[in-house]
């Protein structure tokens, strides 16, 4: 008898190939698709699961295309307070938080798993692109040959236990190639458009959510490099380490975001230079592959951003400091730092804090 896998389903191109590839590699296939929100925009793909109501037709057509059995699972309450409103809640406070990693880790896979259990599968899938080997029943998770799509990034944080029953068949493919396979069964009429918003967000106009979720307290902006108040702002929450737009300072050369202090509710900015970081403490660790108390490794700080040699130093059971080769571009607290050892991510956390040659007057 052939193994089960519960596939979760979006619609779009890559979980639709992920599906179909696992049909054609003899698995019994069933289709699941979370319903996260509700918002009647146009809704994106995002990590190859379905977020709202207005997805849930493509995904349905999609699974018909497959010829499986399909079901939505509605997760809004859970999903509101383990992603949305901790969304909110770190903002509130001047951090800049990855939502996406944080939806992973509490409700996408654990949600998965549970279906999978009932339902009798022996696996679970998705279509990220990130690889995945099991070796003596240790997970590996390591980069997508297609470096340019790698989403390894945002599996830091699942948890061990859940990647042993995981399928990525994605990993070993290109885009191109995904593309290619989907018109072999016909679904990229149905695909949905790609996106690197946080699907939640409506219109994905971030800065108006912001201002929308949470009460607003006036507070200063300082000149890092002078001490002076150069005007006020209307939140922290709108404002993120190594930001330039939306400051509405007059300078005659361009200023960034350097630090917010919560406990004077003030944002600083300065030069470039001084967004530019050497070490950071990353907290909330979660270790797929353990380390020794000092090791060599690339690290990354931002989905988007190419991981960066240095040295991470265990703190304790739940931290480490980072400290990089070279200074690194505004590192925020709130985002995830992630570690790789070659291709094979070995663990990551959530940064704290950053240091740098910050003026005295920033400390």
């Amino acid at each position: 008898m052939s193994s089960k896998v519960i596939v979760a389903i979006s619609g779009g191109v890559d979980s639709s190939v992920t599906a179909f590839l696992l049909k054609q590699g003899g698995y019994d296939v069933e289709g699941v698709t979370f319903l996260l929100h509700n918002d009647n925009d146009k809704e994106a793909e995002k990590g190859s699961f379905n977020c709202s109501l207005t997805s849930l037709k493509v995904a349905q057509k999609s699974a018909h295309a497959l010829g499986i059995k399909h079901s939505i699972i509605d997760l809004r309450k859970e999903f509101s307070q383990k992603v949305i409103e901790p969304f909110i809640c770190a903002y509130a406070i001047g951090q800049t938080p990855n939502p996406c990693i944080q939806c992973n880790r509490h409700i996408k896979f654990p949600n998965l798993i549970k279906i999978a259990d009932e339902r009798g599968a022996d696996f679970i899938a998705t279509g990220h692109y990130a690889k995945l080997k099991i070796i003596n029943s240790s997970p590996i998770l390591m980069k997508a040959i297609d470096i340019k799509k790698d989403q390894s990034y945002f599996l830091y944080a699942v948890d061990s236990n859940i990647l042993r029953r995981v399928l990525l068949p994605l990993g070993d493919k290109t885009k191109d190639e995904v593309k290619k396979l989907a018109s072999l069964f016909d679904i990229s009429s149905i695909e949905s458009k790609e996106s690197q918003e946080i699907c939640f967000i409506k219109n994905k106009r971030y800065y108006d959510f912001l201002k929308n979720s949470i009460d607003p307290k006036e507070g200063p902006i300082v000149d890092a490099h002078t001490k002076k108040i150069l005007g006020y702002h209307k939140g922290i929450h709108l404002y993120t380490i190594g930001q330039r737009r939306k400051l509405e300072i007059a300078k005659n050369e361009p200023r960034y975001v350097v630090q917010i202090d919560i406990s004077q509710n003030a944002i600083y900015i300065g030069r470039k230079e001084l967004a530019m970081f050497n070490s950071m403490i990353v907290d909330n660790l979660n270790w797929l592959t353990p380390q020794t108390d000092f090791f060599r490794a690339t690290i990354k700080i931002r989905s988007t951003m190419k991981d960066e040699p240095g040295f991470v130093e265990i703190i304790d059971k739940k931290r480490a400091r980072v400290v990089f080769d070279r200074p690194q571009w505004a590192p925020a607290p709130g985002q995830s730092a992630v570690f790789y050892r070659g291709d094979v991510l070995v663990g990551g956390g959530i940064i704290v804090s950053s240091s740098s040659k910050l003026p005295s007057s920033c400390v």
